[in-house]
C-alpha cells in the first residue's frame, strides 16, 4: 500500500505567504547592505553587532512582554540554540573579513546553499532529488558570478566557511525546531543569544556606543528591521517551507543588494553580476518546482507540519485541516 502526502489549498496559501515572506527578507537585508557598509567604516563591527542584535531583543521583548514571561523550557533552549549558531555565523565572517575580501567573503557565506541540502542528508538522512541539487549547485554559481573576482584560500576563507557552515546549520535548525512555536518568543530568545555571543568579541576593547545621527540610524534601522523583523519572518516562513528551499530563496539577498546599490549608491552593474542575478532567479524557479525534494513529499525535509520536524508536535498535529492522506 503506498501512502501519499497532498497539501490542501489552506497550506499551499501559508506556504506562498512564506516565499513572499523570505524575499521580503532578502529585499530588507539587501537594501540596509549600504547602511551597514558606512556604519562600519567607523564602528568596530562587534560593537555594531552587539548594538544591532541587543536593541532587537529588547524592542521585540518590550512590544509583547507576555511572550517573554510565558517562554518553555523547549522554546528557550532551542531559541538559545539556534541563536548560537547565528551569533557563531556572524562572529566567524566578521573575523574572516579581517583576512579576505568583502568579495570573497560574500562567495564563501552563500556556499550555505549548497552546505544546506548537504548537512541535511549528513545529519537527518534527507533525501533530495537532483532537481533540488542543480538548483542549489546554479544559485552558488550565480553567488560567484554576483561577488567573487579572484580568490586565494587562507585563514579568512576558513573562517569564512565555517561561517556558512554555521549559518547552514542555522536554517536546519528552524525548519526542524520552530514547527509547533511561537515564532515571536523563538525570535526573541534567537537575537538575545546571538547579542550575547557579539558582546563575547568585544572584550578586548569593550563595546562602543554609536556616535552621531548616522550611526544610530544604521543601528536602529538594521536592529528593527534587519534583524527583529527579518528573523521573525524567516522563523515563521520556515513553517511552511523547506530549508533547502529556504536557502535557495535568500540568495537573493546579492540580488537585491545589487540592485539598491543601484538605485541608492549609483554603482553599475556588470554583465557578470546581471549574469549571476539571472541564474539565482533561475535557481528558484527550480526549487519551486513541484516534485524538486525527494519522498513522498517535501515533509521529509525538516520544515513545517512534517513528523521529523517536530520534536514535540508540530503544525500539522496541531492544524490536521492542512494536511490530507490518501492511500491506494
Amino acid at each position: 500500500m503506498n501512502r501519499s502526502l497532498r497539501l490542501r489549498p489552506g497550506h499551499n496559501r501559508l506556504r506562498t505567504g512564506a516565499v513572499v515572506g523570505l524575499l521580503l527578507v532578502t529585499a530588507v537585508w539587501g537594501a540596509t547592505f549600504l547602511v551597514v557598509k558606512d556604519a562600519t567604516v567607523g564602528m568596530p563591527v562587534f560593537s555594531f553587532l552587539t548594538w544591532r542584535f541587543a536593541i532587537a531583543a529588547v524592542v521585540m521583548a518590550a512590544f509583547r512582554p507576555s511572550v517573554v514571561r510565558r517562554l518553555d523550557r523547549g522554546t528557550l533552549g532551542r531559541g538559545a540554540a539556534a541563536g548560537f549558531l547565528l551569533g557563531v555565523a556572524f562572529i566567524l565572517q566578521t573575523l574572516g573579513l579581517q583576512h579576505t575580501s568583502a568579495a570573497v567573503s560574500g562567495f564563501l557565506t552563500g556556499l550555505f546553499v549548497v552546505l544546506t541540502p548537504l548537512l541535511a542528508w549528513l545529519l537527518f538522512r534527507q533525501r533530495l532529488s537532483p532537481l533540488t541539487w542543480t538548483a542549489a549547485l546554479t544559485a552558488t554559481a550565480g553567488l560567484a558570478l554576483i561577488t567573487l573576482s579572484g580568490a586565494s584560500f587562507g585563514s579568512g576563507e576558513a573562517l569564512t566557511l565555517l561561517c556558512a557552515v554555521c549559518f547552514a546549520l542555522h536554517l536546519l535548525a528552524l525548519g526542524r525546531w520552530s514547527p509547533g512555536r511561537d515564532a515571536y518568543a523563538f525570535t526573541v530568545v534567537q537575537l538575545a543569544t546571538a547579542a550575547l555571543m557579539c558582546l563575547i568579541g568585544t572584550v578586548p576593547h569593550g563595546v562602543r556606543i554609536p556616535h552621531g545621527a548616522g550611526a544610530w540610524t544604521a543601528v536602529l534601522v538594521t536592529a528593527v528591521l534587519a534583524s527583529a523583523f527579518a528573523y521573525m519572518v524567516q522563523t515563521w516562513a520556515q513553517k511552511h517551507v523547506t530549508a533547502t528551499q529556504a536557502a535557495v530563496i535568500l540568495t537573493m539577498e546579492p540580488v537585491f543588494a545589487g540592485l539598491f546599490a543601484v538605485l541608492a549608491g549609483g554603482e553599475r552593474l556588470t554583465l557578470s553580476t546581471l549574469a549571476g542575478g539571472a541564474l539565482v532567479v533561475t535557481a528558484m524557479f527550480l526549487v519551486e518546482v513541484p516534485g524538486s525534494t525527494s519522498g513522498t513529499s517535501a515533509a521529509d525535509e525538516p520544515s513545517a507540519g512534517s513528523g521529523a520536524a517536530r520534536p514535540q508536535g508540530g503544525e500539522a498535529q496541531s492544524n490536521p485541516q492542512l494536511w490530507a492522506k490518501e492511500t491506494s
